[in-house]
């Protein structure tokens, strides 16, 4: 069985905590569809300091979350979507699947984007989606980012750590230096209306026009108790 998940939710907590309840207690394969509002999300194996300027996120009410696939660390506005694909394999994944269904949907658009070997897209050489991928048992999940009229000044200046920006990796465990790449918006190129009907022609592209699905009320409570007991704690955030 297959949902179809168009989130009315902008809360980063909420869907980091959604994801990874429909991944470990969902048996459905599923696509989600989701927007954030101002907020910067950092890999599983980061550190903070070495990734954001955290002081100026702070001031701009940024909210800082941490997820818990690998990869580097985005930002998130109103002017970008995340798309998340769950499913059950039956084999070792391969994670382009998920890449060429984006790169295959952009192409619907007209759009001539690349994607690299780290499962982000390009455009006109700029990257306009990053990725990051998970596996649980016989589940994987692969979510990215798709930039369509994000703030880039502002994802430039949160995404700069200042002086913290020369941390030593080698001295830091397992944390992971994200790969820094020079952004631009898909708005620029192809103008599909505001970001909302951009997220609408997705959701029917991805859903094939198959009814959309909301979460339940037990759902939800399992949801919000993963939210609250873990992805807004500061120790999860701020601490690994």
């Amino acid at each position: 069985m297959s949902r179809y998940i168009n989130s009315p939710s902008t809360d980063i907590y909420f869907h980091l905590a959604a994801e990874e309840y429909l991944l470990k207690q969902g048996a459905d394969d599923v696509f989600m569809l989701w927007q954030n509002t101002s907020s910067v999300v950092l890999g599983r194996h980061q550190r903070v300091c070495a990734e954001i300027d955290r002081r100026w996120a702070e001031q701009q009410q940024i909210q800082i979350a941490r997820r818990f696939s690998g990869g580097g660390t985005v930002y998130h506005d109103l002017g970008n979507i995340n798309l998340t694909f769950i499913e059950t394999v039956s084999s070792i994944p391969d994670f382009t699947v998920y890449l060429q269904r984006t790169l295959d949907f952009l192409s619907s658009l007209g759009l001539n984007t690349q994607g690299d070997e780290r499962l982000g897209i390009y455009l006109n050489k700029l990257k306009i989606s990053g990725s990051a991928q998970y596996v649980y048992k016989n589940r994987v999940l692969y979510h990215c980012t798709m930039l369509y009229d994000t703030d880039l000044k502002t994802l430039n200046k949160v995404l700069n750590p200042g002086k913290e920006k020369n941390v030593d990796f080698s001295q830091s465990g397992y944390a992971v230096p994200s790969v820094k790449s020079e952004v631009t918006n898909i708005c620029n190129s192809f103008f599909a209306g505001t970001v909302d009907r951009f997220k609408e022609t997705t959701f029917q592209y991805f859903s094939q026009g198959q009814t959309a699905s909301f979460f339940n009320k037990q759902e939800l409570e399992a949801i919000y108790q993963l939210r609250e007991e873990k992805y807004m704690r500061e120790e999860w955030i701020f601490s690994r």
